[in-house]
This record gives structure tokens, C-alpha cells and sequence, in this order.
């Protein structure tokens, strides 16, 4: 398998050949510079679609209890604003940046607003939703806060419902941790 590194430009993914790990895609950080997943390497990932105005954006407070506990073991949180679900992330990334810090003391990586769904889905989000289905098989993200594990080797673990809490993905987590980076 030939493993390509896509572009955030959804339109240039039909030209990308097929991604091996979560760490061949790259997508716009909150400041909009082009980061390359490749930068967390090794490390288990837990990927997020997040906005501030969701019945579920308390979850930002679990996330960070995550990354600040399992950070220096290798883990992070990356999250994903998307205004797909209610236009529930209506504002820009600077607001949302902000939003996040004060509200929550948000310290793991944030990135620009992407489509998890639909014509426009970001090319990470199109592989995250091939390697793990949701409720009866459906590919489709049904709501803010869908969580991705990623392991140490780049392959999505398990995918979690948008009413799963953080902390409920503890025991998961630590066995992501145990394994070796394949």
C-alpha cells in the first residue's frame, strides 16, 4: 500500500493514493498553517469533531483532563471545530481559540474547522470513518464530539459516540498506551 500525505483541499484527495495511518494526512492548525499529523508520530491520538455551542462542548473539560493525564505518556487530543451539527461552531478560528482557552484551558492542539460529512468531508475524516463504523455500520458522523482512538501505529482502535464522555475512555486509552508502536 502506497502511502500519500493528502492535502486539507478536500478536491485534491480524489488524487491521493490510499493512507496507510493516521499520520500520512496533514489539515490547517487553528492558526491556519498546514500541520502535518506525522508530528505526533508514535503517540495515541484521540481525534475529535468539537464546537462551542453543542450540549456536548462541556466535554472540551474531560479532553483536557485526558491530554494533561496522558500527555507525557505519549498521548494527545486533537480536535476538529466543525459547524455541520446545528451550526454549532458558527464562530471564526481566533473566537474559537479563545473559547476554548478561557473557558476551558484548552492546551492540546486545535485545528481549523473542517466537514466531517458530505462532498466537502476533510480527507482525514473520510479514512477515520472507513477504518471505524459507527452504530449499525453507518459511516456517517452523526453529531459534534465523535471521538476517533488512534494507536501508536497510526490505525484507528475504536470509534466513540458523541454522548461518550472522556473519562469513560480511560481503560481504552491505557491499553492504547501498553502497545507497542508496531
Amino acid at each position: 500500500m502506497t502511502t500519500s500525505i493528502p492535502s486539507s483541499d478536500p478536491a485534491a484527495a480524489a488524487d491521493s493514493g490510499p493512507a496507510a495511518t493516521a499520520f500520512a494526512f496533514s489539515a490547517r492548525d487553528i492558526q491556519g498553517r498546514e500541520q502535518s499529523l506525522q508530528a505526533w508520530r508514535g503517540q495515541v491520538l484521540l481525534i475529535v469533531n468539537t464546537a462551542s455551542a453543542c450540549g456536548f462542548t462541556p466535554q472540551y473539560a474531560g479532553l483536557q483532563a485526558l491530554h494533561h493525564a496522558y500527555g507525557p505518556r505519549g498521548f494527545t487530543v486533537l480536535a476538529f471545530p466543525c459547524n455541520q451539527f446545528g451550526a454549532q461552531e458558527p464562530g471564526t478560528a481566533a473566537q474559537i481559540a479563545a473559547f476554548c482557552e478561557t473557558n476551558y484551558g484548552v492546551e492540546f492542539p486545535l485545528f481549523d474547522k473542517v466537514d466531517v460529512n458530505g462532498a466537502h468531508t476533510h480527507p482525514l475524516w473520510r479514512w477515520l470513518k472507513e477504518q471505524a463504523s459507527g452504530v449499525l455500520g453507518t459511516e456517517a458522523i452523526k453529531w459534534n464530539f465523535t471521538k476517533f482512538l488512534v494507536g501508536r501505529d497510526g490505525q484507528v482502535i475504536r470509534r466513540y459516540a458523541p454522548q461518550t464522555q472522556p473519562d469513560a475512555l480511560r481503560g481504552d486509552i491505557e491499553m492504547a498506551l501498553a502497545a507497542p508502536a508496531g
